[in-house]
C-alpha cells in the first residue's frame, strides 16, 4: 500500500518537477537539453552492462573525479555511465571526463523512468554519491540483482525520522543489497538504525577530500595574479547567488571605504547570471572588469567579474582570502575543501548545510571564519588582509585537516571488486 502511495504522488509531482526545468530554460537553454533523459529515454544504450555513478551537480560531479578515474584505469573494459540532475554538473563532467564517460540526465523515480533508463544504460554495479533517497530505483536495482553502494553515505539525526518513513519502501534492499559507505561511525550507526544491514555497513570517509590539485594551478594562478593585481591585495567571492552579491558588494565597499585597497574576484555561481551581477556592480558604482573582455585591470579597478566556467579553482590560487558562497543565502554552502586545500583562510556564512560535516571541522580547527552581514564580512576580510601571519596560520590549518582526512577513496575502491564480479 506505502509504495502505491508513493508512486502515485510521485506522478503528480513528477508533471511540476518538469514544469520546473522549462521554466529555468527560460533563463538558461542548457535545462531544455535531452529531456527525453529525465524520462529514461536517451541516446546512450549500451549493450554490455556498465558501472554507474550518479552526482547530483558541480560539487559531487567534482568530488566524483578521483573515483571515475580510478574505476576507469582498474576496470577499463567496463563502460562508465555518469548521470547528473543539473546542466551545470553536466556542463563539468564533459570538461573533466569529455567522452571517456558517457553521460545522462538522471530519471525521475518513476517505475517507467527508471525501467528505461536501466533498460538502456544496463548497470552493473551503482554507486551514488551522498544520500539521495530514491525509493523506486532503489528497488528497481534489488529486484534485478544490482549492487547499489551509497558512498559517502550520510543521515544527520534530525533526518532519521524522515528516512525511517520512507525505508518501507525500499527495505529488502536496504537489509540485504545497498551497501553503506559512510563518512563517519555516527552516520553509519545512524543508517544501521533505520534498517541497513550491519555486515553491509561500513565507515570510509568522505572521498570529497580525495580531490587532487593540479600541479600546475599554483603557478597558474600567480599568473592570474600578475595580469590582474600585481600589487594588491585580493579577496575572492567564489560561487555566489543572487541577493548574497549585494552582502558581498556591500563588504567590499566598507573594505574600500576603511582604505583598503583590495581587489574583490566575484564568481557567480550560474553563468546565466553574469550579465545581471554586472549590471548589479553598475548599480553599486563600482570600477569593474569582465574575465570575458578584459585581460589585465587598473589600479584604480575595484573588481573582476569572472564571467567564464572552470576558473574558480585557478582564482582561489590567485587570491588571500575566500569567501565561499551559498552560505549568506539558504542554498546550504558550497565546497569549503577547495580553497582550505590550497591553504586559504576562509570566511563563509552561516548556511553550510549541504556539508556539515566538513563545515564543523574546518569550523572546529580555526580555518573557517563564519559571519552572519556585510559588517561582519567586512570586518573578517580586513584582519585577515592586514595580518599576513594570521593569514597563513588559518590557511595551514585548513591544509592541514584536508591532509589528515584524505584516503576514502581507497576505502570506497576496497568495497567494489566483490560486488562487481
Amino acid at each position: 500500500m506505502l509504495r502505491l502511495v508513493y508512486v502515485a504522488l510521485a506522478r503528480l509531482i513528477a508533471p511540476f518537477a518538469f514544469a520546473v526545468v522549462l521554466w529555468r530554460g527560460l533563463s538558461d537553454r542548457s535545462y531544455w537539453d535531452r529531456l527525453g533523459e529525465r524520462f529514461g529515454f536517451g541516446a546512450v544504450k549500451l549493450k554490455e552492462r556498465c558501472i554507474w555513478v550518479h552526482a547530483v551537480s558541480v560539487g559531487e560531479v567534482q568530488a566524483s573525479a578521483a573515483l571515475i578515474r580510478a574505476l576507469r584505469a582498474r576496470y577499463p573494459e567496463i563502460p562508465l555511465v555518469l548521470t547528473t540532475v543539473t546542466p551545470t554538473g553536466a556542463a563539468r563532467a564533459k570538461s573533466l571526463f569529455g567522452d571517456d564517460v558517457y553521460h545522462s540526465f538522471a530519471p525521475y523515480d518513476l517505475p517507467g523512468s527508471v525501467r528505461r533508463f536501466f533498460d538502456r544504460v544496463q548497470p552493473r554495479l551503482a554507486i551514488i554519491l551522498e544520500t539521495e533517497i530514491w525509493p523506486t530505483l532503489f528497488d528497481a536495482c534489488g529486484k534485478r540483482g544490482i549492487p547499489l553502494v551509497l558512498a559517502s553515505a550520510r543521515l544527520s539525526q534530525r533526518s532519521i525520522g524522515r528516512y525511517r518513513r520512507l525505508v518501507g519502501l525500499f527495505r529488502q534492499t536496504l537489509s540485504h543489497g545497498i551497501v553503506i559507505a559512510a563518512q563517519s561511525e555516527g552516520d553509519a550507526e545512524r543508517f544501521r538504525s533505520i534498517g541497513a544491514n550491519p555486515d553491509r555497513t561500513h565507515v570510509t570517509g568522505n572521498i570529497k577530500f580525495d580531490f587532487q590539485v593540479a600541479a600546475t594551478l599554483a603557478a597558474d594562478g600567480a599568473k592570474l595574479r600578475a595580469q590582474y593585481a600585481p600589487a594588491r591585495l585580493v579577496w575572492i567571492a567564489g560561487s555566489t547567488h543572487a541577493g548574497e552579491e549585494d552582502v558581498v558588494l556591500d563588504a567590499h565597499e566598507r573594505l574600500l571605504a576603511s582604505g583598503t585597497d583590495a581587489l574583490l574576484v566575484l564568481v557567480p555561481r550560474h553563468p546565466n547570471r553574469f550579465d545581471d551581477v554586472a549590471a548589479n556592480l553598475k548599480r553599486h558604482g563600482l570600477i569593474f572588469v569582465r574575465r570575458s573582455r578584459a585581460q589585465t585591470a587598473a589600479t584604480d579597478t575595484q573588481v573582476l567579474l569572472v564571467d567564464s566556467l572552470g576558473e574558480l579553482m585557478t582564482f582561489y590560487a590567485a587570491a588571500d582570502v575566500a569567501f565561499v558562497g551559498g552560505s549568506l543565502v539558504p542554498i546550504g554552502g558550497h565546497n569549503l575543501l577547495e580553497p582550505a586545500a590550497l591553504g586559504l583562510p576562509i570566511v563563509s556564512g552561516p548556511n553550510t548545510y549541504n556539508a556539515e560535516g566538513i563545515a564543523r571541522l574546518l569550523i572546529e580547527v580555526g580555518a573557517v571564519q563564519t559571519v552572519h552581514s556585510a559588517a561582519e564580512l567586512a570586518a573578517s576580510v580586513a584582519g585577515l588582509l592586514r595580518d599576513p601571519e594570521t593569514r597563513r596560520a588559518t590557511g595551514e590549518r585548513g591544509r592541514a585537516t584536508v591532509e589528515a582526512n584524505r584516503g576514502a577513496l581507497e576505502r570506497l575502491l576496497a568495497l567494489v571488486p566483490p560486488l562487481i564480479g
